[in-house]
């Protein structure tokens, strides 16, 4: 089964904006103007480390990235003439860089001070080292570059499962959401489910900030679980491992009686183990999903009860 949300995809991302929003974090100084940073876009989410660059080789040169000097590349670099410098950086400003960043304090030369001033690219200092800039960056780019679509129902993390709780309206997703969240069990999202995939294909549930920890249960309005049950009910955000829809006993689907036939329920492209649940009148169906739940996790550890049955079911008929 495939989700039906569009899929919204961050393709490039201002300088400016990724200034206010990390630069701290990042622990940035701009050291040319301010104005520099009006029209600078990264367009891609890793780094590049211009070694072959500051040699003067262009061919493979990954334009589109944020250009980090690291110690290696400014101890080759201040060895050249000025004019050499100047060459350098007025090529890589031709092929319309973002922006330029320097590792560990170091002080940039004047010539690259000139150029990206006067051409309009943000240059920047940083004290982390190379490295640990890298690891940072690239965990934050991931993060804004990721794919991101949204889904209706409610996301709950059961046993460490992230379950996605699915359903027609009025099939008793809140209702059953909040029983299992009587019995210990997490809130992610409630109706609107925003998700992201990350580069590991791994889709990760969230809700927006304003509805964080809130649930609506009809008949009684919108609860504030974390005010209710306590803040150890709320999660900010999980993985999606598991996707439960819950559907009408007259439904025409046929409901699965062994376990054997597995079902997937695609987000952002990616296959996510599914199971379909009849609703019927006096079902438990928070122990129902509590199960799936514990089956799956079972699943990820290798074992599945279903196949473990019917390999025990095939040995007795060999040997018969």
């Amino acid at each position: 089964m495939k989700s039906n949300k569009k899929t919204q995809g961050v393709e490039s991302i201002a300088v400016k904006d990724f200034f206010v929003h990390y630069g701290e974090q990042l622990k940035l100084r701009l050291v040319t103007s301010e104005k520099t940073l009006s029209r600078s876009t990264i367009r891609e989410k890793s780094l590049n480390r211009p070694a072959l660059a500051v040699t003067g080789y262009f061919k493979y040169f990954a334009n589109k990235r944020i250009q980090l000097f690291g110690a290696g590349e400014m101890a080759f670099f201040r060895e050249q003439s000025a004019a050499r410098r100047k060459s350098v950086i007025e090529t890589m400003v031709a092929k319309k860089i973002p922006c330029v960043v320097v590792s560990r304090s170091l002080a940039p030369t004047q010539e690259m001070i000139d150029v990206l001033e006067n051409t309009g690219v943000p240059l920047f200092r940083t004290p982390l080292s190379s490295k640990a800039f890298t690891t940072e960056v690239t965990v934050l780019l991931e993060e804004r570059f990721a794919a991101r679509t949204s889904l209706h129902g409610t996301l709950l993390e059961i046993r460490g499962v992230g379950t996605l709780i699915r359903g027609e309206s009025g099939a008793g997703k809140s209702e059953a959401a909040l029983a299992l969240i009587e019995r210990g069990h997490s809130l992610v999202a409630d109706d609107l489910v925003k998700v992201k995939l990350l580069s590991d294909h791994t889709p990760i549930g969230f809700c927006d900030p304003l509805s964080r920890g809130f649930m609506e249960c009809r008949g009684i309005g919108i609860i504030n679980v974390e005010k209710l049950f306590g803040n150890r009910f709320v999660r900010l955000e999980k993985r999606i491992d598991l996707v439960v829809t819950l559907i009408e006993e007259s439904s025409d689907a046929e409901p699965e009686r062994t376990g054997l036939d597995r079902k997937y329920y695609q987000i952002l492209g990616f296959d996510v183990p599914h199971m379909e649940i009849p609703v019927r009148t006096g079902r438990d169906m928070a122990r129902l999903i509590e199960v799936a739940a514990m089956v799956q996790a079972a699943r990820q550890f290798g074992y599945d009860s279903a196949d473990d049955l019917n390999q025990k079911l095939l040995k007795q008929m060999n040997e018969k």
